[in-house]
């Protein structure tokens, strides 16, 4: 690139050559400069425009502040929308810990008042009681967009792990006391054991033969409760245990109440632990009025004196007696 430069005053024509880097080298100092230029004019006309309220400049900077202004607000708005989104969730969530740690304390035994903590006096509080402070003084640091939204989506985590132990916590808790509601641990009848379970001699036979279950000799009439909740699936006569109901209580575990005068209960129905079932009598193969109490696991005749000692030694007897009949079923 040649620029020629003639005057009047000059005798000779001036020639200057440019190549292409010392072109783009001014190009880039010219946009250096109008660069500055434009900051400078910014912060001296128009900031000092905007102060002093120049008639045409302060009207121009005022719609450029207020676009800029409204963009920021808008933005602020949106963000603050979806943290009080968040908030909003959060508060249900901790609703649902607290109901749900109130339902687990319940099963567990636990009042609900023991588990939370007594709130700590305030320094107004403190100071009044007499109680000393001191210390260097730390400002807070003022916490971020970012960080705001980062301790909320933590505590939104950690609420939901801890719904999730709570939910495990009363599923088990849940689990445990159904089992131990459908283990036949109460007495089917008042009264004293006649013949426990095991081998004895046969009243008819005189042989040596097993008892399959207890017997409790009492009154014709007496009532036959329910050892457990359950469903009845057998309620018939028998040839050898005469009128006889049976309740299946889930997982193979099945109560049976024979020799009854008159059965109360029919196939299906859904009875509670307590529940007045049947008559005692002398049906079937009987030598006198009693009842004949039998538990079976998988159809596997089980002691019922370690059911009706009741608590652990129920829960370890149901325990022992179903691995026992899945070891067989192998």
């Amino acid at each position: 690139m040649q620029i020629l430069i003639t005057h009047g005053t000059l005798a000779r024509t001036r020639v200057l050559h440019f190549n292409r880097w010392q072109i783009g080298a001014m190009l880039v100092g010219l946009v250096a400069v109008l660069t500055l230029l434009s900051g400078t004019v910014y912060h001296f006309v128009f900031l000092k425009a905007a102060r002093e309220g120049w008639p045409v400049v302060s009207q121009i900077v005022r719609l450029v502040v207020r676009d800029e202004f409204a963009q920021r607000d808008r933005f602020m708005r949106e963000n603050l929308d979806a943290m009080a989104q968040k908030v909003g969730e959060m508060q249900a969530k901790l609703v649902k810990l607290e109901a749900m740690g109130d339902r687990v304390s319940g099963m567990a035994g636990v009042k609900s008042e023991e588990l939370r903590t007594t709130p700590r006096p305030r320094g107004g509080a403190a100071a009044a009681s007499g109680g000393a402070q001191g210390g260097p003084y730390v400002p807070a640091q003022a916490v971020t967009l970012e960080q705001l939204r980062s301790i909320v989506d933590s505590l939104d985590q950690s609420a939901d792990e801890s719904a999730d132990v709570f939910t495990l916590i009363e599923s088990r808790l849940l689990e445990s006391r159904l089992r131990s509601l459908m283990i036949p641990n109460s007495a089917p009848v008042a009264g004293p054991i006649g013949s426990g379970f095991g081998f004895r001699s046969d009243p008819f036979t005189g042989r040596s033969a097993l008892h399959t279950g207890l017997d409790f000799p009492t009154e014709v009439g007496t009532a036959i409760m329910a050892a457990a909740g359950g469903v009845v699936r057998t309620a018939e006569m028998h040839p050898a245990y005469g009128q006889m109901i049976e309740i299946d209580h889930g997982n193979g575990l099945v109560t049976r109440y024979a020799h009854a005068s008159r059965l109360l209960a029919r196939v299906g129905d859904i009875v509670k632990r307590g529940q007045k079932i049947a008559q005692v009598g002398t049906t079937g193969r009987s030598t006198g009025p009693h009842l004949h109490f039998e538990v079976l696991v998988d159809g596997v005749p089980q002691d019922p004196a370690k059911f009706l000692a009741g608590g652990e030694a129920a829960l370890a007897a149901a325990d022992k007696a179903a691995e026992k009949a899945g070891r067989g079923r192998r």
